[in-house]
């Protein structure tokens, strides 16, 4: 079961106004993981996954950001140890799972989990490199084995690639990936790549999209595969 956050935020986790609940506990792994020196080095906390066991939705982000260590509720992951919380991209990804219709069916986690320091500047982050992808790779297939999800919903290009690793597969234009659902053999689940929350504001218009049409798609994506497909390789 998900292990109590030791760090937990001065609310009881329940959403205000618009925004959606913040996770009060963790699905803790490998407790004070120090398989990447470069990133135990530099990190606060891990920010491993939260969400329910027995999701249909596996949402997979790159890497936690640094986050305010002083913020509200929504400090980053890097600071609270839970994947996919911070201010901007954790709140937008969890909304728009809510308002599809899958906010108390989604577990949420990330393909490195580790706050990837930029050496130049601490407070921001870098891209992992292929050695902590492929260190922090048994943790998301450990998720991934036991949640079994019919969907994993990979938010953005890195994502997408860490997971088509783990089926030894390339990435060959991410644009043209984005809602495309993917059979992926080896992990037993359809890879579903959108794009990430920070960036949809300015792609989603040259996908063809309006706003509203974007998470329409998304709800009808989720919908056809998760409640309208057998999950044994879609047939």
């Amino acid at each position: 079961m998900p292990a109590s956050d030791s760090e937990a935020d001065a609310d009881d986790g329940s959403a205000t106004g618009d925004d959606p609940a913040v996770p009060t506990e963790r699905n803790v792994l490998e407790p004070d993981c120090t398989r990447c020196p470069k990133l135990a080095e530099s990190r606060e906390c891990i920010s491993w996954g939260t969400g329910p066991l027995d999701a249909s939705v596996v949402v997979v982000g790159e890497a936690p950001g640094y986050g305010t260590p002083d913020a509200d509720r929504w400090q980053g992951g890097n600071w609270t140890g839970k994947a996919y919380t911070s201010r901007h991209s954790g709140r937008r990804i969890r909304q728009m799972l809510a308002d599809v219709g899958y906010g108390d069916d989604a577990y949420y986690t990330n393909a490195v989990k580790c706050f990837p320091a930029d050496p130049d500047d601490p407070t921001t982050n870098r891209e992992p490199t292929p050695e902590e992808r492929t260190n922090c790779r048994s943790h998301l297939l450990t998720e991934l084995e036991e949640i079994d999800p019919t969907v994993v919903l990979a938010t953005g290009k890195h994502a997408t690639k860490t997971v088509l690793s783990a089926e030894g597969r390339d990435l060959e234009g991410f644009l043209d990936s984005v809602l495309e659902p993917v059979w992926c053999d080896r992990l037993g689940v359809w890879l579903v790549p959108i794009l990430h929350p920070s960036y949809q504001d300015v792609w989603i218009g040259r996908l063809g999209y309006e706003p509203e049409e974007y998470l329409a798609a998304i709800r009808e994506t989720l919908d056809d595969l998760c409640r309208g497909r057998d999950s044994g390789g879609g047939e």
